[in-house]
């Protein structure tokens, strides 16, 4: 027992114990337990409250030991006591027992022992002072067991606690630190948890941690930290100042390892720059996919290709090649791909040639070659000069390569070729993007080569019907172009003739049968020999186009629309007569560039049924009439009335010597028509012009 619940020692002089009314008054009013013991150990008297905390009546108690009648270890502490204060000797003055209260709960008491003296100084008796310190016992129960929990809950958080001055000096130990560190006692206490931190991050911590203490401000902060193995750990630190009165007692600071969040929130952003660079990957994939999609020709698949190199690939060239099995060969499309210096392989590449495309077409396998002594081993080992190869190295600037076969259903259409001015490290998924687009480039360069093929097929069957030459007769000049929009190698319907009658006129005709591929070149040469037949037979053009109309209807499907302007011109005069069957209205071009559209009647497509009629179309001397398909004027971003009104806007433009010559003429509006806008139909033109009289005439 603390010397504050203690009781005083009783007055030494003047007492007498046998003094029933003192001493009962006194041992009835305290709520303290007393007890007197005799010299030789017996209680003299007791209390009720003693009485009540050993459990026995108080007249029992009296002329009695201890070892008489309570628990061994009750006896043994007041026995003890007693001797101890008898003999004179230095005794406890706070000793604890534990006894259980009569409502079945415990009690703590802390016992005092003390001697009693008469005026003679002889011992008396020995007199036991016994305080209830159960209520305190408790509260110090509560405090040692939130220590403990407060001790426990920071354990278990990964957290190491730390102290330091006012001034921010370490002055207490930190053992869970020091133990993550390694740093000893004295280490720490002299240098402090700044001495751990990794050298780069020290120096803006210590400032923040200076600020901090400056301003009396919470301390957050994250940092590396050196531990015992030699690593660095990541740890973010909370400090908060102790204020008391005003002032900074001390600061409490927490460190907490983040290392594994840190790692993870590193491997999230690794992946996140992976899965961004696979949909980066992807979206050029799909975009070089898209622009070979719409690659015609082998020319733009090569310059797709090298476009895609550049700008996908980050290649410095790109080169491909097109496989002539015949000469067991490859053969360069493009200029340029391949720097021109000693060593280099020309436009012709024999397959016994060793290089990244001709390793590539022969293996079947991509080439990668990181770097110039990796092209040098490779090459050696395919059976390479190694002359020649080093020769090429030393002299190019290339410093990495990229072969990859063109192969369409397991079969090699030549190579692809990217090289770089710089050493590559090509990953696997750079290596899986660039076999994807080599499959990709080779369907392009099979579907261009199908389409070159077939386009030049389709354009010779197409020219076949078509006039060979125009008739030559005096007092008309006439002239036709002819420009196919065919993108998709199908043959077109336009068509255009002109032919001399027997009563010496001249028949000219433009006509247009919509649609495209065999069935409509089979219905353009119907009705051009069968309109030749009845020209021929009866010449004026109602007859015509009403015996057309039923050709048409016997030859031709109900879905199929033709349409055709012809006329009959009398050469030197120009007199004509003209009739429209669903078609564009001719022009009349002056010869000082005045252009006049036909107002005659459009008529209907062959077959509908109506009543042809013609009517009077005059070309005087120096005049052009000009007839054409509506390739020339209608397009998908140009409606038919757009066009025609364009097209007087060209003729107005046009310089006399232009108006003056028919062949001039037409290509002047064809090229002027056609600029700014993608052609996607036939344009067919035929211009009828009479000369203007002479004085020999």
């Amino acid at each position: 027992m603390s010397a504050e619940t203690s009781v005083p020692r009783p007055r030494e002089s003047g007492v007498d114990i046998s003094d029933s009314g003192l001493l009962h008054g006194l041992l009835s009013q305290s709520p303290f337990a007393f007890a007197f013991f005799g010299p030789d150990g017996r209680f003299h008297r007791v209390d009720e409250v003693f009485a009540d905390v050993v459990g026995l009546p108080a007249e029992r108690l009296i002329g009695r030991t201890p070892g008489e009648l309570l628990p061994a270890d009750l006896t043994a502490l007041l026995e003890s006591a007693v001797r101890g204060v008898v003999a004179g000797a230095d005794v406890e003055t706070d000793q604890r027992i534990r006894v259980r209260a009569a409502d079945g709960g415990t009690r703590h008491w802390s016992l005092t022992f003390s001697p009693v003296h008469d005026d003679k100084d002889a011992l008396r008796a020995v007199c036991l002072v016994g305080v209830d310190v159960t209520g305190s016992r408790q509260v110090e129960e509560d405090l040692r067991r939130s220590e403990e929990r407060y001790r426990s809950l920071v354990e278990a958080q990964s957290q190491l606690v730390w102290i330091t001055s006012p001034s921010g000096a370490v002055v207490e130990d930190a053992p869970q630190w020091r133990a993550i560190t390694g740093q000893g006692l004295e280490e720490y206490l002299a240098h402090g948890w700044l001495e751990a931190v990794h050298p780069d991050d020290r120096p803006h911590t210590e400032e923040a941690w200076r600020e901090a203490l400056r301003g009396r401000t919470m301390f957050e902060w994250s940092y590396r930290v050196r531990t015992r193995a030699s690593g660095y750990r990541h740890f973010e630190v909370r400090a908060v100042p102790i204020i008391r009165h005003g002032r900074v007692v001390e600061w409490v600071g927490a460190n907490t390892d983040v290392t594994p969040q840190r790692e993870a929130e590193e491997m999230r952003g690794r992946l996140t720059d992976q899965l961004g660079a696979a949909a980066l990957r992807t979206a050029r994939l799909q975009g070089a996919t898209a622009m070979l999609a719409e690659a015609l020709t082998v020319e733009q698949v090569v310059q797709v290709i090298i476009d895609v190199g550049r700008t996908a690939v980050a290649a410095d060239r790109s080169a491909v090649a097109l496989l002539d099995v015949d000469r067991a060969a490859l053969k360069l499309v493009n200029n340029g791909g391949i720097p021109d210096v000693p060593g280099a392989p020309g436009e012709e590449i024999p397959l016994a040639h060793s290089s990244v495309m001709t390793m590539a077409v022969n293996s079947r396998r991509p080439v990668f070659a990181e770097s110039p002594e990796s092209l040098r081993a490779q090459l050696v080992e395919a059976g390479g000069d190694e002359e020649l190869i080093s020769g090429f190295i030393a002299h190019s600037d290339e410093r990495a390569w990229v072969g990859l076969p063109l192969l369409a259903a397991g079969r090699a259409l030549g190579a692809l070729r990217f090289s770089f001015t710089r050493p590559q490290k090509i990953s696997q998924e750079d290596g899986v993007f660039l076999e994807a687009l080599a499959g990709q480039c080779a369907l392009a360069v099979e579907r261009a080569t199908l389409f070159e093929r077939e386009h030049r097929t389709a354009e010779t069957l197409q020219r076949s019907l078509l006039p060979d030459r125009l008739p030559v007769v005096r007092g008309l000049v006439l002239a036709q172009r002819f420009r196919s929009g065919s993108r998709h190698v199908q043959v077109g319907g336009d068509w255009y003739d002109a032919f001399v009658l027997q009563d010496g006129r001249v028949a000219a005709v433009v006509g247009d049968v919509m649609g495209k591929g065999v069935k409509a070149a089979a219905g353009m040469g119907r009705i051009r020999n069968a309109m030749r037949a009845l020209a021929l037979t009866n010449p004026p053009p109602a007859a015509v186009l009403t015996g057309l109309d039923r050709v048409f209807e016997a030859t031709e499907e109900e879905e199929q629309v033709t349409t055709l302007a012809y006329m009959v011109v009398e050469p030197g005069t120009g007199e004509g007569t003209l009739a429209l069957a669903g078609h564009p209205p001719p022009l009349l071009v002056s010869p000082q560039g005045v252009p006049i559209l036909c107002d005659g009647e459009p008529g209907t497509p062959l077959g509908w049924p109506t009543s042809r009629r013609q009517f009077r179309f005059c070309v005087p001397p120096g005049h052009t009439a000009v007839l054409y398909s509506d390739g020339l004027v209608e397009n998908r971003k140009r409606g038919l009335d757009a066009g025609l009104a364009d097209l007087c806007s060209v003729v107005t433009e046009a310089p006399p010597e232009v108006v003056g010559s028919p062949h001039m003429l037409l290509d002047f509006l064809v090229d002027r028509m056609l600029a700014g806008y993608e052609q996607d139909d036939d344009v067919t033109v035929l211009a009828i012009h009479v000369p203007p009289a002479t004085k020999s005439d």
